[in-house]
């Protein structure tokens, strides 16, 4: 089973509390998911994640495909407002470990995911992940990037980071 590294960050023109309460609140992954994927929520989580936490969500993978697919994810460690880790625990990946972290740097936040993954079916999902899953992260990510940027503007100088490597 192959596992990727998914690595992507970004500086934003904000402070650390403001970032930990938009990044904490499970009902913003909306605002971060690209509108083609239909991201809706299942469940009616808090309004701040905490160790143990269960959040349910339904969404379309490939877009304009009218493909459904339900995703459950955990939180496992939290520690605010620096960092939160999710893992799938039910959804269309075999792994899915996402950490994510957030610093103060000047001028702002430095907002940073670190992602594990890995797709079912191996060796027979390889082609897939070259072909189909890595270029819909990529784009998942260039939205988000765009969203956070919209939401807290980018801190003059700096450049959003994205990069994808097998382990």
């Amino acid at each position: 089973m192959p596992i990727y590294k998914l690595n992507a960050s970004q500086t934003l023109t904000t402070d650390l509390q403001t970032a930990w309460q938009f990044f904490s609140n499970p009902a913003n992954l909306a605002q971060i998911t690209p509108p083609s994927m239909r991201f809706r929520l299942t469940g009616a989580p808090p309004a701040a994640i905490h160790a143990g936490l269960i959040i349910t969500y339904r969404l379309s993978p490939l877009p304009f495909v009218p493909l459904e697919v339900s995703w459950a994810t955990e939180i496992t460690q939290v520690a605010a407002p620096h960092h939160f880790i999710d893992n799938q625990i039910a959804g269309p990946y075999a792994l899915w470990h996402h950490k994510h972290r957030f610093r103060e740097v000047g001028g702002g936040v430095l907002a940073t995911d670190e992602v594990h993954y890995s797709l079912p079916a191996d060796p027979l999902s390889k082609p897939a992940a070259e072909l189909a899953v890595r270029p819909q992260l990529r784009t998942i990510f260039q939205y988000r990037a765009q969203a956070l940027q919209a939401q807290f503007g980018e801190v003059p100088g700096t450049s959003t980071l994205f990069s994808i490597e097998p382990l």
